[in-house]
């Protein structure tokens, strides 16, 4: 097991979050420049939807008793509603009252003093699910063995998005708005969405560095204290400290706080 080095930011999802570790994903980003400073935790579940998550989280985040013992979460980035907005009667369709249930019922588990997960130097940032290219993605069901059928719907996934905005502004939660950035960079036609996407619903490379980009925004914007540019490495660098004295290294082994207050 490794030893409690570093603090962590914990990405929690679906397959969008699950494949954030593709090449040139956004959670490989993060994981880049935060290296030496907090490690990135990749909570992903292809194919979960709101409902499912929430036993999942209760194994997945340390209760108050745990935390004293592990990497504590710093940033916890929450991103559903893709799977939660399959039209019933797909298995993965979450009612979107209930969907909106859920994500409060996230941010309680961290939030609340009464929850047994209760962290208080845990901060939330919650995402909108992409917008979907049902053009797109009917060819990509159809061209599976065998062929299924479209699962997916715009405006149903757009009121899904607009749903964890709301949440975001109830909750004072910041909200990375990626249907909509994703729908401004495909010029608001949904054809174009094609530039973002696999097949209709996951993202490809320009999607993910669209997604990065406003996460990393939103970071620096609402908790520039755990931005990377302003934490300094655990452990470190060693050029400028061994130029004038290589006996220095000493100091290259004493573990230290990322944050400087």
């Amino acid at each position: 097991m490794a030893a409690y080095v570093q603090d962590a930011i914990m990405l929690l999802g679906d397959s969008l979050t699950q494949g954030g570790y593709d090449m040139n994903g956004f959670a490989a980003k993060l994981a880049h420049v935060y290296n030496r400073k907090m490690d990135v935790i990749n909570r992903g579940f292809s194919g979960y939807n709101t409902d499912w998550i929430l036993p999942v989280f209760e194994q997945c985040f340390a209760t108050k008793q745990e935390q004293q013992h592990v990497p504590k979460v710093r940033l916890l980035v929450i991103w559903f509603g893709a799977n939660d907005a399959a039209p019933p009667p797909k298995p993965q369709h979450v009612p979107l009252d209930r969907f909106c249930a859920n994500l409060r019922r996230l941010l309680w588990m961290v939030h609340s003093p009464e929850s047994a997960h209760y962290s208080p130097e845990t901060r939330v940032v919650l995402m909108t699910p992409p917008p979907v290219n049902t053009m797109q993605r009917e060819r990509a069901q159809r061209a599976k063995s065998p062929p299924k059928e479209l699962d997916r719907e715009f405006e149903t996934t757009r009121r899904y998005a607009e749903a964890v905005g709301d949440v975001g502004r109830q909750e004072r939660v910041p909200v990375v708005d990626v249907w909509r950035n994703l729908y401004e960079a495909a010029g608001m036609k949904e054809e174009r969405l094609e530039d973002y996407l696999t097949d209709g619903l996951h993202l490809n490379e320009k999607g993910y560095a669209i997604v990065f980009e406003e996460l990393d925004k939103t970071i620096k914007d609402n908790f520039p204290e755990y931005h990377y540019d302003n934490l300094r490495s655990v452990f470190i660098y060693s050029f400028d400290l061994l130029a004038d004295n290589p006996d220095n290294y000493v100091e290259l082994t004493k573990k230290r706080s990322a944050f400087t207050e």
